[in-house]
């Protein structure tokens, strides 16, 4: 495998990428025999925690039927339904294997309902690895521009560079920016998160993501919702759901199916349907796997609003508990976001508000935090995101606040921090 791994965001991890023999709750337990408390949870899917024993046996009832039939299930007309149900904007929805596809194929919709090619994308919000949008998701900031009129920098050596000429890269949470170019009536659609938690856990600024409904209806502009991260995990209607702002098309993926490849796309049925009757192609063999369909409906069905009032509060433990850790050890450092998803960030003293309040962080204090953590058993995300789950109680929540504050004291002693 090059580089040991599948998948580009799994190198560089610090001290080295791991290999894992099981998962159970909130624990993963390595093939050195090290029992880890989880806070990647598969990078943000695992909701119910690893190995939960419904999602299990209702895939193992389904593979006693069948695998992959290339036709229609009933399995998956009932995981099209609770996703109707649970998201406020979803009249018609189609299902996909990734992110990254769901995300094509809601641009594609786009720019066939408005006949335009421009899209806008906002700085440090993911979209997937493909051509068209792994632009300006983690620029140095001497390569990025001026904050009034970003630079689209390329994410990737090989990426076609004309894909960005139909791309407009804006700073997020800047109201007046955002309609002044889509004064210009030619942008197709708007993409991004409603709450920016690939980098960073960064809330909408108030009243922002309402401007941005009213400027993109205004403007015959397509705005789509990626919820990718936040869908079903925010609340049962993501992000949406939680600051009552309705896109025009969402995506999502990783929470909707604990683990399974599984994603989506959803929205307005007038867009939805013009993949039946209005000439847009999406396709893909794996689309509604039988077997990932059934994850689909049990995890679905999970995730009640009980679930959701637990991971409120040991979340909110959690993040408290850190703040005072740091403070206690005069350590300058910024805890925010939702008990479901927050984000740690050191050299940060106020709540970022966009990609670039984040870019000042010290990085590497915070690898050297997390490579602490490791070594006492528990696994956090290089990156600053630390994703909650149901099996995340009080007891694993203690736990994890002690081994915090012994790794403060460590990175403290190495002069890191």
């Amino acid at each position: 495998m090059a580089g040991g791994v599948n998948s580009n965001f799994r190198l560089n991890i610090s001290p080295t990428p791991l290999v894992f023999e099981r998962g159970e709750g909130p624990y993963l337990y390595d093939v050195d025999g090290n029992k880890l408390i989880d806070y990647y949870l598969g990078m943000g899917p695992m909701i119910l925690g690893h190995n939960p024993a419904a999602l299990t046996a209702a895939v193992k009832t389904q593979i006693d039927s069948g695998i992959l039939f290339a036709g229609q299930t009933a399995v998956e007309a009932e995981a099209a339904r609770l996703v109707c149900e649970m998201v406020p904007s979803a009249e018609r929805m189609r299902f996909g294997s990734s992110g990254s596809e769901v995300d094509q194929a809601a641009l594609r919709v786009a720019r066939a309902a408005t006949g335009r090619q421009k899209v806008i994308k906002f700085e440090g919000h993911y979209h997937g690895w493909f051509d068209n949008v792994l632009w300006s998701t983690a620029p140095g900031l001497d390569a990025a521009g001026p904050y009034e009129a970003p630079k689209a920098v390329a994410g990737s050596k090989g990426q076609l560079a004309d894909t960005a000429e139909t791309l407009v890269v804006l700073p997020w949470n800047d109201l007046d920016l955002l309609e002044a170019r889509l004064a210009k009536g030619d942008i197709a659609a708007v993409i991004m998160e409603a709450a920016m938690c690939n980098a960073g856990a960064v809330h909408p600024a108030a009243g922002y993501l309402e401007g941005v409904r009213e400027a993109c209806t205004r403007h015959g502009t397509i705005l789509v919702f990626d919820e990718v991260i936040t869908g079903f995990r925010l609340a049962p209607g993501g992000a949406q759901e939680r600051f009552g702002v309705s896109p025009d098309l969402s995506t999502f993926g990783k929470a909707i199916a604990n683990g399974f490849p599984v994603a989506a796309i959803a929205g307005r049925a007038d867009l939805l349907d013009l993949f039946s009757t209005g000439g847009v192609v999406h396709g893909g063999t794996y689309n509604s796997q039988p077997i990932a369909m059934a994850a689909t409906v049990a995890t679905l069905k999970a995730l009640q609003p009980s679930l959701y009032a637990g991971i409120d509060k040991t979340g909110t433990r959690l993040m408290s508990g850190m703040r005072e850790i740091f403070q206690r050890a005069g350590v300058k450092a910024s805890v925010e976001g939702f008990p479901q998803v927050f984000h740690v960030a050191f050299g940060l003293e106020e709540p970022a508000t966009n990609y670039r309040d984040l870019a000042r962080m010290d990085k590497q204090a915070y690898v050297a935090f997390t490579t602490a953590l490791l070594r006492r058993g528990v696994r956090a995300l290089e990156r600053g995101a630390w994703f909650m789950s149901s099996e995340h109680d009080d007891a694993v929540i203690g736990q994890t606040l002690d081994v915090v504050e012994d790794a403060v004291r460590q990175i403290k002693a190495d002069g890191a921090v």
